[in-house]
């Protein structure tokens, strides 16, 4: 992560306009006015960025050997994270350190440093580590991403430097919904795509933290133009719960129901594209290629759907009543549901 003090320099020039450093989305309407609360503290919009990339590391985790999250994380795991504590705290995208068994990161002088697990949540998505050795960096400052409209200019740092800075725009705020049994009422959508998305930090234009990276999309605008883009978990959901994070390594309260299927849209239909082994949808019978039609008695067509009937009123543990379309034949499947993090594997050292 070795830069010139030419780069830093030009880095600090453009994060001042960076909106100026944006070329107009494709076939989108010219850019409104911006508004008169964009910068209401009246601070010095300039970026320090030698102190932001200080902030920024790398994130390496390597997960236990019989991991059941292997099989589509790899056991090996790289991505980035960014430091939000002066105690060393480090929020990243949380699938990095599912069933892991050793974590490092490396800073912004190229030392690689053994560090904790702290917490994960499976309901935004997040997850934070602690270097156990004192980073040589100032923590990251929140910003929020409720006061974000779309085309807002951003900038998008990983734990590649200041290199690989990628310029974008915030072309969507909607709700995301994912075939593994996850959903974000609000999602940051950017573009242009940024390759290092794993834990990426999107970064406003007073150099404040607005979400974290998690996937990279064929279409972030959602409607034409359909561009490509990334996706990131607004740090806004991290706000409430932090606390207990650190504190419990998890949040406070009842965890949602967790069935361990996958299912996918297709054609106004709810297919289940993938079983967890030895979870309880398996145990109940559920197979791939069977189509979900209803959960307790309630038609559903859509993910947003299937999850909304799933979570109101449950918690981890109650039986859940699916209807599916098994071949040719419509059955009613009574599914034990449990928390999601009862599936992992034991975790041996941090």
């Amino acid at each position: 992560m070795t830069r010139s003090p030419q780069l830093r320099a030009a880095l600090i020039a453009i994060l001042a306009a960076v909106a100026g450093a944006l070329a107009p989305i494709p076939g989108a309407p010219a850019r409104a006015q911006d508004r008169s609360d964009a910068n209401p503290t009246g601070r010095d919009p300039r970026i320090d960025a030698q102190a932001l990339f200080r902030a920024v590391v790398r994130v390496d985790a390597r997960a236990v050997p019989n991991a059941r999250s292997a099989a589509t994380l790899g056991r090996e795991r790289e991505g980035t994270g960014i430091l939000i504590g002066a105690d060393g705290l480090i929020v990243t995208i949380g699938y990095l350190i599912v069933e892991v068994d050793q974590v490092s990161i490396t800073d912004h002088r190229g030392r690689t440093l053994p560090a904790t697990v702290v917490g994960y949540d499976h309901a935004t998505g997040f997850g934070l580590v602690r270097s156990i050795v004192p980073l040589d960096a100032e923590p990251i400052p929140f910003g929020s991403a409720d006061r974000l409209g779309e085309r807002e200019p951003v900038m998008i740092a990983s734990h590649t430097g200041a290199n690989d800075v990628t310029f974008a725009w915030v072309v969507s705020r909607r709700p995301f919904s994912g075939n593994w049994e996850y959903m974000l009422d609000s999602a940051l959508w950017t573009s242009p795509p940024t390759m290092n998305w794993s834990g990426a930090s999107l970064i406003d234009r007073e150099g404040r933290l607005l979400g974290i990276g998690s996937l990279i999309v064929r279409d972030a605008t959602g409607e034409e133009p359909r561009l490509p883009g990334n996706l990131f978990v607004p740090i806004d959901a991290l706000k409430p719960i932090l606390a207990e994070l650190v504190a419990e390594g998890r949040r406070k309260g009842p965890p949602r129901p967790w069935l361990g299927v996958a299912a996918d849209e297709v054609q106004g239909r709810l297919v289940v594209s993938r079983v967890s082994p030895g979870g309880p949808a398996e145990t109940a019978g559920l197979e791939v290629g069977d189509i979900i039609l209803g959960v307790s008695g309630e038609a559903v067509r859509t993910q947003g759907d299937f999850y909304r009937k799933l979570w109101s009123g449950r918690s981890a543990g109650a039986d859940v009543s699916l209807r599916i379309l098994q071949g040719a034949d419509v059955r009613e499947l009574s599914v034990k549901s449990i928390d999601r993090v009862d599936y992992f594997r034991p975790r041996t050292t941090y």
